[in-house]
């Protein structure tokens, strides 16, 4: 008889493949305001979350309110920033895309009004206001690609802190280790070929030797390879 694949393992949800929540401070995203109101805020702590690539920015508003965003590059404990239409365009101040002049470099931005924040969370990362039309505003993403959000969705001046992260090389895998331990993420990672023919539906041979597609509906210990796959084969052309 076999055991069950790590496939179904994780499934289950069983503390070994859950995520940590303890080690994460608390989510980051902006709180829900009055979007016609401009608020005043001061940066009371910077925090270490290993859980993220990213330190946090605990901010508290004028009202008694604390919230976590992902911080800036520049910013510091005891800065006073600005949140709401009406807030100056400075590095770390929160206003909505629509008055943010064309050229600036965001980041945390929403998707919807309202949601917290989306796009370019990420370290180092930031997006670019390119244009607005109407109630819309176009943004290129880090990854190059353009958006468009509605101009009340808001965003941060500036960069997000932790660039330059990927230029320290790890050294050895207990680094790699470590490293993917923090964010709940299945390293190091076999090769379904490399197991054994009870361990894996691919392993036991040099090659897999039957489709790697699989159905939507395929039963959880079949269920591995290209998942619902939208195509097969080579591309035309390449």
């Amino acid at each position: 008889m076999g055991k069950r694949i790590i496939v179904q393992r994780r499934g289950r949800g069983s503390p070994t493949w859950r995520t940590p929540d303890h080690i994460h401070i608390a989510p980051a995203r902006y709180p829900p305001l009055d979007p016609d109101k401009t608020y005043k805020g001061i940066i009371t702590n910077l925090i270490h979350d290993p859980g993220r690539w990213v330190p946090l920015a605990e901010i508290e508003l004028e009202t008694g309110q604390v919230f976590y965003i992902p911080a800036i590059e520049g910013m510091y404990v005891g800065q006073v920033i600005s949140i709401g239409p009406g807030a100056e365009v400075a590095n770390g101040n929160i206003l909505p895309v629509g008055s943010i002049p064309e050229g600036t470099q965001v980041a945390n931005i929403e998707k919807n009004p309202g949601d917290g924040g989306r796009y370019a969370r990420s370290s180092g990362t930031y997006a670019i206001i390119l244009g607005k039309a109407g109630d819309k505003v176009k943004i290129q993403l880090p990854s190059g690609k353009v958006l468009e959000v509605s101009s009340k969705a808001r965003a941060t001046i500036g960069v997000i802190a932790g660039g330059g992260r990927l230029e320290k090389p790890l050294l050895k895998a207990g680094a790699a280790y470590y490293k993917w331990r923090a964010k709940s993420y299945w390293w190091p990672r076999v090769r379904g070929l490399a197991m054994n023919p009870v361990s894996h539906p691919h392993g036991g041979g040099r090659h897999v030797g039957r489709p790697t597609t699989v159905s939507r509906t395929t039963p959880p210990g079949r269920k591995v390879g290209h998942i619902a796959a939208r195509r097969t084969g080579r591309r035309k052309g390449k």
